[in-house]
């Protein structure tokens, strides 16, 4: 079997820890199979990188950038090389450029185009260990180091995953796998031995922050098995995240996420006239502004309220566009104070009564529901921050996620 194992920054943060991940690939290697290590920077060497940088220049240039960070996961690719070629299994780092993997020329935030597994399947095909640097490959055009931004060693570990074909990819970080919700929250949650790819897309959008998004958007494209797991307790079997069909039980909800980094704004008596909320929602877009929740209604005065919820990080961009907007409504005001809570599973699409039992779960703790959105496998809803937790335990028990 070919495993391509991807170690997250935690993982690899300290000697230890590498020397303890090589004893991972060392145990796989003993049980027969090949072995295509992804890893990180060690945990903390990125952002010590980045002030040696603003040290020197505030607006330093993006090509530059990527020279210099993409030295940290070749710093760890050579150490866990080392390690193992010590112990004699023998073992070999390659830069994103060694192990093929082409990019747009969006430096710091680059798109895989593609990977070419010629050195890959011949370094396979001659018995080593292959150690990638991850979060990097090089540019179509001028053939220059480029990084791929939040999440990129995920992504490049799936990517070569995909390209060579492997029968499984693990992601290693410092939680053992998908839980029905945050175990901090609810002691009760249970790990998930399996999730959809859609499934796991919701929760990863809502705030679970196990996987990134990118890399399961991508693992979904080329129809990649990915398992999360612990590098700190990798006897502990991971969550299988893997195409819907592959799951023989489907349960009605899978998980219930929390995402606190929200903000509602709310226009009041806004001027119903075609193409007003265009304008609002295209300036918004224009500045970048990711518009989650909307609510829209008429009154009978045929004024309109708007109700749309943004990230927490939009804030001050937001206000700045919505200022352009104050003369087509009464009111605009913000809400800090809330959340999004959120239930997630595939089996919605097939039973009834799932939305009716979050709201009478929200209703018996007096919780008052501001706005809801639903998809085929998703029910959201925003309500006041200080429920956040009560909702998360209250939804949990009504769909009895800790059995």
């Amino acid at each position: 079997m070919l495993k391509v194992l991807k170690f997250g920054g935690t993982s690899v943060g300290t000697l230890e820890r590498i020397q303890n991940v090589a004893n991972i690939i060392k145990k796989i290697k003993n049980e027969g199979h090949e072995v295509i290590a992804v890893v990180s920077a060690m945990s903390g060497e990125t952002n010590k990188l980045i002030e040696y940088a603003e040290s020197f220049s505030k607006q330093p240039s993006a090509r530059e950038m990527d020279t210099l960070l993409s030295s940290g996961e070749r710093v760890t690719s050579a150490l866990l090389s080392i390690a193992l070629n010590e112990q004699g299994y023998k073992a070999t780092s390659m830069s994103g450029r060694e192990a093929g993997i082409i990019t747009d020329n969006a430096h710091t935030k680059a798109r895989i185009e593609d990977i070419d597994t010629t050195n890959l399947k011949k370094t396979i095909s001659e018995g080593k260990t292959i150690i990638v640097a991850g979060f990097q490959g090089v540019t179509i055009d001028t053939n220059r180091v480029s990084t791929l931004g939040r999440g990129g060693s995920d992504l490049t570990a799936v990517a070569i995953a995909g390209a060579i074909k492997a029968d499984i990819c693990e992601i290693y970080t410092d939680v053992d796998g998908i839980y029905t919700t945050d175990p901090r929250i609810e002691p009760k949650a249970k790990k998930l031995k399996s999730i959809s790819y859609d499934e796991m897309l919701e929760l990863a959008s809502l705030g679970a922050k196990v996987l990134q998004n990118r890399s399961v958007e991508m693992a979904k494209k080329l129809n990649v098995n990915l398992v999360s797991r612990s590098s700190f307790t990798p006897e502990v079997e991971g969550t299988l995240i893997t195409k819907e069909e592959n799951i023989m039980e489907k349960p009605v909800v899978s998980g219930i996420a929390l995402d606190k980094n929200q903000i509602r704004v709310g226009m009041y008596s806004v001027t119903d006239q075609p193409g007003i909320a265009a304008s609002i929602f295209t300036s918004l877009a224009d500045a970048d502004i990711n518009v989650d929740m909307i609510v829209q209604t008429v009154g009978v005065d045929g004024k309109t309220d708007l109700d749309f919820t943004i990230p927490t990080d939009d804030f001050d961009s937001c206000k700045e566009v919505m200022s352009r907007f104050e003369k087509d409504s009464k009111k605009i005001d913000y809400n800090e104070a809330i959340c999004k809570v959120s239930i997630v599973g595939v089996g919605m699409k097939s039973h009834t009564g799932v939305a009716s039992k979050a709201f009478s779960s929200m209703a018996k703790e007096n919780i008052n529901i501001r706005i809801i959105s639903t998809s085929e496998i998703k029910i959201s809803m925003i309500i006041e921050e200080k429920y956040a937790e009560l909702a998360v335990r209250s939804l949990h028990e009504a769909y009895n996620l800790d059995k």
